[in-house]
């Protein structure tokens, strides 16, 4: 009998980690509550990326990604697959950043791609 593992589809930097769990202690959020990860439509690319704490919808997937629990649509893995998040805290860039394998072109302003 084998069990199936499955793999979170997107991963996260330490310094990333660090913040995500620096700005759920500032904002109080509970247990609750989740990272949404996801992608919507807009932007100048085509697509916009989703990050933001949230609770569980209908037809989400539930990751435990270096101890932060994530929900994701099952639908957006296909656009997400092998994503890196990074946090980036310097003079000339400061926020979340998204390495992305499929983006087959992003933005200037790095939320927005098209696949």
């Amino acid at each position: 009998m084998s069990t199936a593992v499955e793999i979170a589809p997107v991963s996260f930097t330490q310094g990333a980690v660090k913040e995500l769990f620096k700005l759920k202690d500032q904002q109080e959020i509970g247990d609750d509550f989740g990272l949404r990860v996801g992608v919507e439509g807009g932007g100048c690319s085509g697509m916009n990326y989703i990050l933001g704490f949230d609770q569980k919808k209908d037809g989400d997937q539930e990751y435990y990604i270096d101890g932060i629990k994530v929900f994701m649509h099952k639908a957006h893995g296909l656009y997400l697959m092998g994503m890196q998040i990074d946090f980036q805290d310097g003079l000339n860039a400061r926020g979340f950043t998204f390495n992305n394998p499929n983006a087959a072109s992003t933005c200037g302003c790095g939320t927005s791609f098209s696949v």
